[in-house]
């Protein structure tokens, strides 16, 4: 075949490959076009607010919390170094978000609960409206650390209930690791959503777009390599863009959810610059916890996963359900990574059973 035919055939390709992105452009748009119109409600959305408080980390890292007191208990009488007294075994709920959110995804959990426990959230380290860390402790035992001052500063006395999504998940279980003593006496429930204690492949993600072998040895890489050019891509990621909202509904959701959940964590991944995913991005694929899991066999621990889940498969949850007795799995069919958003109904009626079973006499063991 002549040189001219080989580039011919070259330019033919390139443009039936440019005219097919075009098009596929052209559909994306229409459809986030067609989804955001039902967006009118995103602002409501991670709107509610608390009485804000502030926690120092043992590395100097400012922490941003919100309490949610119950009423008429807010006001109640204080002792003499301020802290409130509260409910003979009334357990605060302490909600530990997930990687690149906020406090913010917690919204109907908040809505549900909000009057009838004390709650209390947080932004972790690098996210939200907490400080940045720096490397040496953008790590998973960190959070597990951040979550014992939390825990320490914001509810210093009588039961604690620890609710984890994702990377929130895993700091639960890196807090029962590191202190364990604060987590036998004080834990009186858990609830590990769309979480993993090992076993992540993070190319899996990419996998979905190219071959699985060929994501294995790219996606490291291409995160290392963007955290290099951190500002570009937080450009591309804005808040508002098309391929910032579409990346949040396909990875997300597993099925068709109202438009402004997907806007709700869009905006909390748009707004967690680049360099954050990048640090903490290598915790994922050398994550081991399973040795931990033993030690939540003496509280009810709820696990809770969505069948579609991508970014921590069904399979990691039911792994986890194996190695601690007496666990509750709860299998949402055909939800995403965001189930607490997506299911919000059962996550709540799930996590109902869970204060039930804490609070239970025969599971009291803080008074």
């Amino acid at each position: 075949m002549s040189r001219h035919r080989w580039i011919g055939l070259a330019a033919a390709g390139v443009g039936t490959a440019a005219a097919a992105a075009a098009a596929g452009f052209a559909v994306e748009r229409r459809v986030v076009r067609e989804r955001r119109t039902g967006a009118e409600g995103a602002d409501a959305l991670g709107a509610l607010r608390g009485e804000v408080r502030t926690v120092l980390t043992d590395d100097g890292v400012t922490l941003h919390a919100e309490v949610d007191e119950v009423a008429p208990y807010a006001e109640a009488a204080k002792t003499h170094n301020g802290r409130r007294r509260r409910r003979q075994g009334d357990p605060t709920i302490v909600f530990v978000h997930g990687y690149a959110l906020t406090l913010d995804c917690w919204h109907f959990q908040r809505a549900y609960f909000r009057g009838k426990h004390r709650m209390v959230f947080y932004d972790q380290r690098s996210h939200g409206r907490s400080g940045r860390s720096d490397n040496a402790h953008a790590t998973v035992d960190q959070l597990g650390h951040d979550l014992a001052r939390v825990i320490g500063e914001l509810a210093p006395e009588g039961p604690v209930v620890l609710v984890g999504h994702s990377m929130g998940g895993m700091s639960v279980m890196a807090f029962a690791e590191h202190h364990p003593e604060v987590f036998a006496e004080r834990v009186v429930g858990v609830a590990l959503v769309s979480t993993a204690a090992g076993g992540l492949k993070t190319h899996h993600v990419v996998s979905r777009l190219i071959p699985d072998a060929l994501a294995a040895q790219l996606a490291p890489r291409l995160v290392a390599g963007l955290a290099h050019a951190p500002g570009l891509v937080d450009r591309v990621r804005r808040r508002g863009s098309n391929i910032g909202y579409l990346v949040a509904s396909q990875f997300a959701f597993g099925d068709d959810v109202p438009a402004s959940y997907v806007e709700l964590v869009d905006n909390m991944l748009a707004a967690t610059p680049f360099e954050v995913l990048a640090q903490f991005f290598p915790n994922f694929d050398t994550l081991d916890k399973f040795s931990v899991l033993e030690r939540f066999a003496d509280v009810p621990t709820y696990i809770v996963t969505g069948t579609e889940d991508v970014m921590t498969s069904v399979g990691l949850s039911r792994a986890m359900a194996g190695r601690i007795p007496g666990a509750t799995l709860v299998e949402c069919p055909g939800a995403g990574h965001m189930v607490i958003l997506e299911r919000k109904d059962r996550v709540n009626a799930t996590l109902d059973d869970l204060l039930a079973a804490a609070t239970a006499p025969s599971a009291s063991r803080v008074s």
